[in-house]
């Protein structure tokens, strides 16, 4: 199968192919009496791992590394479980920030209808680098808490 066949069936460019084959993801192509790449069988399935791969968060180095478990790899799978567990303790820290960052929106929906002094977003403040965040959930140097107490 020649680059363009590979690169359309498995949904990237060609050079990303050439990327692969220079990276060792893919092996060295045959070539053509012409000089054109002729991929073999398994290159469509290969690319679409590595593509699958990097949606689901891994590099390009840890997909090496799952490549050669999944061609039969060392005897043991203590290298895939080290992989999964990295990728789990990793998953779970983004899990975390993606909750913070939905409550602090959800936050910030339940104050907009408030004037603008009044509102508060604990998102926006912690990408503000100017913001202090000790002010903790005051955002124009009051406390809004007081205000429900009271």
């Amino acid at each position: 199968m020649r680059t363009a066949q590979v690169a359309q069936q498995a949904g990237v460019n060609t050079q990303t192919l050439r990327y692969y084959e220079r990276r060792g993801l893919l092996p060295d192509p045959g070539r053509t009496g012409a000089g054109y790449r002729i991929y073999g069988p398994d290159a469509v399935r290969i690319v679409r791992f590595v593509k699958r791969a990097q949606e689901l968060g891994f590099t390009l180095t840890q997909i090496e590394t799952l490549l050669d478990l999944a061609d039969g790899g060392p005897d043991s799978c203590e290298a895939t479980r080290h992989l999964a567990t990295e990728k789990i303790t990793e998953l779970d820290g983004k899990i975390a920030s993606l909750r913070a960052m939905r409550a602090s929106l959800a936050r910030l929906a339940d104050t907009c209808t408030r004037p603008r002094g009044d509102r508060d977003c604990p998102l926006l403040h912690n990408l503000d680098p100017t913001y202090d965040n000790t002010l903790d959930n005051r955002v124009d140097g009051t406390d809004h808490d007081e205000d429900a107490r009271s």
